[in-house]
């Protein structure tokens, strides 16, 4: 149906989208007084970068992309994630050369081909964060800290921080082996996507969530008894890190991300409240990512964060997101002289930094006076041929009920005192210190 939005895509309607915008606020602040910027990448790519960035044997790959080849043969896909287009412009714009680390953040809408269930759409949204240039565990810690502040600040409770390492290629490709040793006398009794990992990603099988396999993998080798020296080094460091900051954690050998691109450190917050338990947001290091990409060889760590999944969980546990103010003054007019007034009044009302409307379907008095109250606004004057000949109306104040004669030429004056206004700079409205909140 065309004129129905297309299966698991969804409107963000007014009546919910100041949650979004709460959310996007808290996250950009905090960001900034991380030191991270603000980047803005392409929703679609060269379909390559997908299957080196984000790995030929990954699900998303194999079955979630969004791919079709352009006017010019060329094969492009819609962005399943965010890290893979940061890489790429973090190659492109040469930003190896800038003062290290680069710390940056996005707020983006992906896609993927995928069943469609409560809280996971084909189009979704993902808060991120990727930094890069800086090898060391300390990094890992501060990215990890900017989620723990940023749950806290919105109130978030009853989650739990698990982190592992997957080590590096070197350490992970022995511990394949012996993964492969411990799963081969079951590989039959694995699932059909666990036994297509067996020769590709083994390690993949450890992350299934099919009931079979989590039977199979539970007597596995751990992959953390099994790590390097520098990669055991490495998550000593990240532990001595959140603990130095009291974060509280539990490594949890089975967090393996299901992205190819992961080294190390890998952590997720996970929800802990009855009803919702699940992944609210996952990361960690990719130190081999930017040279798959074509760069040269450069550490990285990030996260993503699903929107959706975050607002069910605020949901979940009763934090409630408050609608931003109201409206502050709708101007009801009788005869065309009035209206016209009234359009003055309301364009200058809002050069003002004041919210303020008008009648534009020309209704009775007793429509607009329903049509105000309706929409909740906080002031209300009617004005008439009477009213524009005198200069004077009468102010209403829609929660008390209190009604103020006002001199229309002092009205703006008058709603700046009562709303307590911080006037934007403008020519017909000047600043005035002692009006600011």
């Amino acid at each position: 149906m065309f004129n129905q939005a297309p299966k698991g895509t969804r409107d963000i309607l007014p009546s919910e989208v100041y949650k979004w915008q709460y959310l996007e606020s808290i996250f950009s602040t905090l960001c900034a007084k991380f030191g991270y910027k603000e980047i803005r990448i392409p929703v679609f790519e060269h379909t390559e970068l997908f299957q080196r960035g984000v790995g030929d044997s990954t699900d998303i790959v194999q079955k979630e992309m969004y791919t079709f080849n352009d006017k010019a043969g060329r094969s492009i896909t819609l962005r399943p994630e965010g890290t893979a287009g940061v890489v790429r412009s973090y190659i492109e714009n040469g930003m190896a050369s800038m003062a290290q680390p680069i710390k940056l953040y996005y707020n983006i809408s992906a896609y993927r081909y995928e069943n469609v269930q409560k809280g996971r759409y084909r189009e979704f949204h993902q808060f991120g964060v990727e930094a890069f240039g800086s090898a060391g565990p300390e990094i890992d810690v501060e990215i990890i800290s900017l989620l723990s502040m940023f749950f806290e600040r919105l109130g978030l409770a009853n989650t739990g921080l698990n982190i592992n390492s997957i080590g590096c290629p070197r350490c992970r490709d022995a511990y394949h082996e012996k993964l492969k040793v411990f799963l081969r006398p079951h590989l039959d009794e694995l699932c059909e996507n666990c036994q297509n990992r067996f020769e590709r990603n083994p390690l993949r099988i450890l992350d299934c969530k099919e009931e079979s396999c989590q039977k199979i993998v539970a007597g596995a080798p751990l992959l953390p008894e099994n790590l390097c020296g520098e990669c055991g080094a490495h998550l000593e460091g990240v532990m001595s890190g959140l603990d130095n900051l009291g974060i509280v954690y539990r490594v949890d050998p089975q967090i393996v991300r299901g992205l190819d691109y992961y080294t190390k450190t890998v952590f997720e917050f996970v929800s802990e409240n009855p009803g919702s338990q699940g992944t609210i947001c996952g990361g960690g290091r990719y130190d081999g990512l930017v040279e798959v990409c074509g760069g040269a060889p450069t550490p990285g760590i990030g996260f993503a964060l699903g929107v959706e999944r975050l607002l069910m969980e605020l949901d979940s546990q009763g934090i409630l997101i408050e609608e931003p103010p109201v409206m502050d003054i709708y101007i009801a007019t009788l005869g065309h002289k009035a209206s016209d007034f009234a359009q003055r009044l309301v364009y200058e009302l809002r050069k003002c930094n004041v919210g303020a409307e008008t009648d534009l379907l020309d209704r009775s008095l007793k429509a607009q006076m329903k049509y105000a109250d309706k929409k909740g606004f906080l002031y209300t004057i009617v004005l008439g041929d009477d009213e524009i000949e005198s200069g004077k109306g009468v102010l209403r104040d829609m929660r008390s009920g209190e009604k103020k004669d006002v001199s229309l030429d002092s009205i703006i004056d008058r709603l700046k005192k009562s709303l307590l206004v911080a006037p934007e700079p403008c020519r017909t409205c000047p600043s005035d210190p002692t009006q600011q909140k």
